[in-house]
């Protein structure tokens, strides 16, 4: 049943209202015939991420239709695939999966140890694979593209565009529709593992079947989407989104705007994704770490920064216009570093009458004791009410009273402890009802992480429950 069109313009709607001024390249083509319904920047470069998977596959494929595997053939994780980083099905070296199984662990679960292990398996070895993608993207007009590994890890050089991954995904639909399946798959399972797609159009966009998305801090959210209605299959390609919830939104706009105006814009629109000519001002690779969303990349480390302090300032603000901690620290008689003494009243009576010695003022050693002692008696009375009057530290009130000699002597230090304690005691329970302790906003404090979202495992007791990041998705998707 066709989408109804309340549902088509809510989907269109939401794809406007997600692309913001720095959304990445896009492009809707038609699978047949590879005609342009919309594009945007399609030849500036991007990162491909795990789109890169896409030409793994396309080459095993290859590889299958020549003679040179099978899928029923087992192939072996070596070293050098057991050490990819995530995500990754996570085979021992030495452990094997057949070529049919692989092919699906690369493109549902974008397992980074499959693609080197099928790189391995369809040349030799990763370098001479790496030289076979190459020159496979020579040979379909990928002409702005670059691949340095077989999985789309981060590497500065590895470089493509949006009309280049559509000419790759035109390739692997026309050249190889028999394995169309593997890329509608919203699942598979492996062993006692169920390994399950990023791909969220699977899941909710009539029609909806395939192909890749792709993941890496400098890249942002990538998705090669197809979709087939009334045997009509378009396919949109979404780069540089900043979340896995906003590429879906875009890719799937752009889908169903297709699909609704399809028939007038192909009437009156020739271009092709060949013949399109090449934008004078395309541009060369930027990098979406500080805005994509995903914890690890940084983006969304600072907006949680960012919000704990908006909320600092309005609890400053509702409790006395002094900035946290300072007004915290100020109502608890902390003195704070850099900041001026202020002027006391003189309405402490107590701390009036402590027995004051003149600084200058020579006693003997008798004298010295018996001053001593008074102030510790009287410094102990005083700091009740210190703490009363605002929290201020018996310390201060006996260094007040005694003067700088008599704060010096092991009797004032010790009477400035314990009125400290009493002090501090006493102001709390009379200002426990304006200061909010340290995290009363219920947020964990997160610890410096690594990289991306559905990307390196971090210390997950340290960040936020709800963008503790995915140790299975590290660092690729």
């Amino acid at each position: 049943m066709r989408v109804g069109t309340s549902k088509a313009a809510f989907l269109i709607l939401a794809w406007l209202a997600s692309a913001p001024a720095t959304a990445g390249p896009a492009l809707l083509f038609d699978a047949s015939d590879g005609k342009v319904l919309y594009a945007e920047d399609i030849d500036n470069q991007w990162h491909p991420a795990s789109l890169t998977k896409m030409m793994t596959a396309y080459l095993t494929f290859e590889a299958i239709k020549k003679g040179r595997l099978r899928l029923d053939q087992a192939i072996a994780c070596s070293e050098r695939a057991y050490s990819q980083p995530p995500s990754k099905v996570g085979l021992p070296a030495g452990g094997t999966l057949t070529v049919e199984a692989a092919l699906q662990a690369l493109i549902v679960k974008s397992a980074n140890d499959v693609a080197v292990m099928l790189a391995e398996a369809v040349s030799g070895n990763e370098a001479q694979f790496v030289a076979d993608m190459n020159t496979a993207a020579r040979r379909l007009g990928m002409a702005r593209t670059q691949f340095v590994n077989p999985n789309g890890l981060p590497a500065p050089e590895q470089v493509t565009t949006a009309r280049d991954l559509a000419r790759l995904a035109r390739a692997i639909v026309k050249d190889y529709p028999e394995y169309a399946h593997y890329w509608a798959m919203p699942m598979m399972q492996l062993g006692k593992l169920k390994l399950r797609s990023h791909n969220g159009l699977l899941k909710s966009f009539e029609g909806a079947d395939g192909m890749k998305t792709g993941f890496i801090c400098d890249s942002g959210y990538n998705v090669v989407a197809s979709a087939t209605r009334e045997g009509r299959k378009l396919i949109a390609v979404v780069l540089g989104e900043q979340s896995g919830s906003s590429r879906t939104i875009r890719a799937g706009g752009l889908l169903e705007h297709g699909f609704q105006q399809f028939g007038w814009k192909s009437l009156f629109n020739s271009d092709t994704i060949d013949n399109l000519p090449v934008a004078a001002d395309a541009k060369s690779i930027v990098s979406m770490r500080d805005q994509v969303t995903a914890w690890d990349c940084g983006g969304r480390r600072k907006a949680v920064a960012a919000s704990k302090a908006k909320s600092k300032a309005e609890a400053a603000a509702a409790d006395g216009k002094k900035p946290a901690p300072q007004a915290a620290a100020a109502a608890a008689g902390v003195p704070q570093v850099g900041a001026k003494a202020e002027a006391k009243p003189k309405t402490n009576a107590p701390a009036a009458k402590t027995g004051t010695v003149e600084p200058a003022q020579k006693k003997s050693a008798s004298q010295q004791a018996a001053a001593e002692a008074a102030t510790q008696s009287q410094s102990a009375k005083a700091a009740g009410g210190a703490g009363q009057a605002g929290g201020q530290g018996g310390a201060e009130a006996a260094g007040q009273a005694a003067g700088q000699q008599s704060a010096k002597s092991p009797a004032a230090k010790a009477a400035g402890k314990t009125g400290d304690q009493r002090g501090a005691a006493s102001g709390s329970a009379q200002s426990n009802t304006h200061l909010k302790p340290a995290g009363a906003d219920g947020r964990a404090k997160p610890i410096s992480g690594q990289s991306p979202a559905e990307t390196g495992s971090t210390a997950k007791a340290a960040v936020p429950a709800e963008v503790v990041p995915d140790t299975q998705n590290s660092n690729a998707e």
